[in-house]
């Protein structure tokens, strides 16, 4: 039995300890973990709006995801994404801004400039992120490269350097090609500047470019077809009506031996003989990052400039040379800076 003396120490010992029990008594969660601020995780929620199905546009939209999966949003745990693809239809395009326009969405990503251009046009109050869009000013997406405003911005898919550097390669070593046919939808604003501006390099080495002009992806075969017989290679812009049939091109040009030229890298892995300029998983990637910036960061789309892409390189595919009756000289394959990566066999 406890002497009298004893017992206010172990009263004021045993209050102790059901005050500590009390105080570290809150729930956890399975790992361990606090489960209040578990549960006041931040989760997002964003819309993507994709033209048309295309290996570059696809791999443009999984390089965004992975850049948001590098810094901690990730599908299936604190994020959720809604994907529309429009199917290279106007009408569906159109729909799709206006969905999203009336969802609730912290980010809305538009591939491609019809989408971008939709978006941008519907959607005022969510911030806005673009890629695959050659001339985002031109196309009236934003209002200058440095300063985009209002609540869109994001990465565009050219490098002026680009063409001028195919259309150097063109005129240093393939020098009887004088004459060089484009199949082009001039509906596509993106596709509408690259043309002229590959007009004004191919010119300044004395190379005419002559245009077959479509307006779907239908036409896209006869439309290449036409200029057999009349050109001396083939070129396509980030056109994405004719890049959906880019299939039947590359049978035309292997078909007739005429050396065929892209503005992407997929093309060029997919059967064109070459081109000037990157991977769309990075320009999409990059992209992704400026969504992590306005998403984490707390940046506004107005303050971020939209974003050029610098890696350029000279892309070579050995076998569509052969195909096109195209000898790769080892001058050429000297051009290619990354030869490990940018020359496929």
């Amino acid at each position: 039995m406890l002497k009298k003396k004893w017992l206010p120490l172990v009263l004021t010992l045993s209050l102790a300890a059901l005050a500590g029990c009390s105080q570290n008594s809150s729930p956890t969660g399975a790992d361990g973990g606090d489960t209040a601020s578990n549960t006041d995780a931040k989760t997002y929620k964003i819309a993507i709006s994709q033209i048309v199905e295309h290996p570059s546009l696809d791999a443009t939209r999984a390089g965004f995801i992975a850049a948001l999966k590098d810094a901690g949003i990730v599908e299936g745990e604190n994020l959720t994404l809604d994907y529309n693809n429009a199917q290279g239809d106007s009408t569906n395009n159109l729909s799709i801004a206006q969905k999203l326009a009336g969802s609730n969405n912290d980010l809305v990503f538009a591939i491609a400039t019809p989408s971008a251009q939709a978006v941008a046009a519907q959607v005022k109050e969510t911030p806005v992120v673009f890629a695959a869009v050659t001339d985002p000013v031109s196309a009236k997406i934003v209002a200058s490269m440095e300063q985009p405003g209002a609540n869109v911005t994001g990465a565009s898919d050219t490098n002026p350097e680009a063409i001028k550097q195919l259309a150097d390669f063109i005129a240093e070593e393939l020098p009887n090609v004088k004459t060089v046919g484009l199949v082009l939808n001039e509906g596509e604003p993106n596709a509408v500047v690259m043309a002229d501006r590959a007009e004004e390099e191919l010119g300044a080495h004395g190379i005419t470019l002559v245009k077959a002009a479509v307006t779907n992806t239908s036409e896209v075969q006869q439309a290449a077809q036409s200029l057999v017989g009349k050109v001396d290679a083939l070129y396509i812009t980030l056109d994405n009506t004719v890049v959906s049939a880019v299939d039947t091109i590359i049978k035309i040009a292997n078909d007739n031996k005429l050396p065929f030229f892209s503005s992407d890298r997929d093309t060029v892995e997919k059967g064109a003989f070459a081109t000037v300029g990157f991977k769309y998983y990075d320009h999409g990637y990059q992209a992704g990052e400026m969504a992590v910036q306005i998403l984490k960061d707390g940046k506004k789309p107005a303050d971020l400039p939209v974003a050029m892409q610098e890696k350029l390189d000279l892309i070579l595919n050995l076998k569509a040379a052969e195909a096109q009756g195209i000898e790769v000289t080892d001058e050429m394959k000297g051009k290619v800076q990354d030869q490990e990566n940018n020359i496929i066999q």
